[in-house]
């Protein structure tokens, strides 16, 4: 290849890159504007901070410091409600722009893992809002001093509300980890059985480090780590498997056609 046709190609990428990104950032603002005009941006912080407002004593409501964060936190909240419900576009986007450049058997595992690791970081982020924020925030309050009056400000609450989200998402995407570390040979299934112990108590470092410090965040964040390891390892194994006997089959429809030719040779 010349060094004008590969130029030729590498501007080709950056253009079709360029329009892939330009699909997905239009995909999110046109969300956003729609969020924006129903319900608006109050009503979602409403609806994610409900957690929160269940838990505080009756007739208490979260405060704003900052003299325009009555605004910009609750536009931060949409804009990222639209990212996520953007984001099948988005990976769509991604998907369509490195498609070509990969084998067929590369396109038939790669979409699937990209739905799947979609769908698992949607069910982190659920399972953090619906069962992990009411458990948190109803044991911090019981906890705290009658002397004390709960008031969160609305952007640090935003803050540890989504270092949450990021924690628990990432953490639903431990079975597409250890699929991906098993298919591309870097480790065995055996190794990460006989590494089950240490997984254990890193799952609860890790959750001891991302986490607030209290036992319930903590506990309720490694446990699921924990119990996603286990199912990636039975995955990866079920796939180890079918591959084995993909393997098998194929040698005996070898075995089979040499000797269908044999007699013939003779």
């Amino acid at each position: 290849m010349t060094q004008d046709a590969s130029q030729d190609t590498f501007i080709s990428h950056l253009v079709e890159l360029r329009t892939r990104l330009l699909r997905a950032v239009v995909a999110v603002l046109a969300v956003f504007v729609v969020l924006f005009i129903y319900p608006g941006p109050s009503a979602i912080y409403d609806m994610l901070a409900q957690p929160m407002l269940a838990s505080l004593p009756e007739g208490t409501r979260m405060i704003a410091t900052g003299v325009i964060t009555p605004f910009m936190v609750p536009v931060k909240v949409t804009l990222l409600a639209s990212f996520v419900l953007a984001l099948p576009v988005v990976l769509y986007q991604a998907w369509a722009f490195v498609a070509p450049g990969l084998y067929r058997h590369e396109q038939r595992l790669a979409l699937p893992l990209i739905a799947s690791s979609t769908l698992l970081f949607l069910m982190g982020m659920a399972f953090c809002y619906f069962v992990v924020f009411g458990t948190v925030f109803h044991f911090i309050a019981n906890f705290a001093p009658e002397s004390i009056t709960p008031a969160p400000d609305i952007e640090a609450y935003l803050s540890f509300v989504m270092t949450m989200f990021i924690a628990f998402g990432v953490t639903f995407e431990v079975p597409i980890a250890v699929i991906l570390l098993v298919k591309s040979g870097i480790v065995t299934v055996q190794k990460l059985r006989s590494a089950r112990g240490y997984v254990i108590v890193g799952a609860f470092i890790i959750a001891a480090v991302v986490t607030p410090p209290d036992v319930v965040s903590q506990f309720m964040l490694a446990v699921p780590l924990c119990l996603l390891f286990e199912l990636g390892v039975l995955v990866a194994s079920s796939l180890k498997k079918q591959e084995a006997q993909a393997r098998d089959d194929d040698e005996s429809d070898e075995d089979l056609d040499t000797d269908e030719i044999a007699p013939r040779n003779d």
